[in-house]
């Protein structure tokens, strides 16, 4: 006599658990991508609010701007090699993102002043606290330079830059903390063809554009 031989398979309430239990997973995922992008917000937001506090803070105690300041150097004993230009002229000479120097523009001894002053961490010690100069949740650079209207997206006076950021990201900063425009308001941003890159080299006035792919320098006045 001929055995039927039945192969097992499943049930339809157990692939509706499998599924169930994917659809837990990919949610806790997406949720887990939305926290991280949250906290990058948060981190960018503070990022430049605590640089305006931190100047601000420097400029009320030495009456001298960070990086412009000719009383630093005999104040800390910075060695002369390091102490590069801060000549006291009200003004910031060099771009913000200036790489490093044997004598360091007064945009990056803007970083030193204020870790020497105890505003912001990191070391002080040189020659490395020069160089090392901060960045942002994404890892792109974080820098100051003085403004010069049309040729640093309208902004005068001195701003603090961040670079490298997420489309997504930069909207919501945008949205955030000033008018949701790239090209008006406090903060301005231009499209990045390339890492960290100079602001007269990227692109200005560029509208938002949620692609995925979009990278923006952020700059704000102080």
């Amino acid at each position: 006599m001929q055995r039927t031989v039945r192969q097992a398979g499943f049930t339809l309430v157990e692939i509706a658990i499998v599924l169930v239990i994917i659809g837990l997973l990919l949610g806790g995922i997406l949720k887990g991508q939305e926290m991280i992008t949250q906290a990058r917000i948060k981190n960018v937001i503070n990022d430049f609010n605590g640089i305006t506090a931190a100047y601000a803070s420097y400029q009320d105690r030495y009456r001298a701007i960070p990086g412009d300041d000719p009383g630093a150097q005999a104040r800390w004993t910075l060695p002369p090699a390091n102490s590069g230009n801060a000549n006291g002229d009200g003004g910031l000479a060099g771009n913000y993102n200036d790489p490093t120097a044997a004598a360091e523009p007064e945009t990056r001894l803007f970083w030193w002043h204020l870790r020497q002053a105890g505003f912001i961490p990191g070391a002080t010690a040189p020659p490395a606290v020069a160089s090392n100069q901060p960045t942002n949740a994404v890892s792109g650079m974080i820098g100051v330079q003085t403004g010069a209207g049309a040729a640093t997206m309208g902004l005068a006076g001195l701003i603090v830059c961040s670079a490298n950021m997420p489309d997504k990201i930069a909207i919501a900063v945008d949205t955030q903390t000033d008018d949701q425009a790239s090209n008006t308001g406090s903060l301005r941003a231009a499209l990045q063809t390339a890492s960290n890159q100079a602001i007269g080299a990227a692109t200005f006035p560029s509208p938002y554009a949620e692609t995925g792919a979009n990278q923006y320098l952020l700059c704000r006045g102080v």
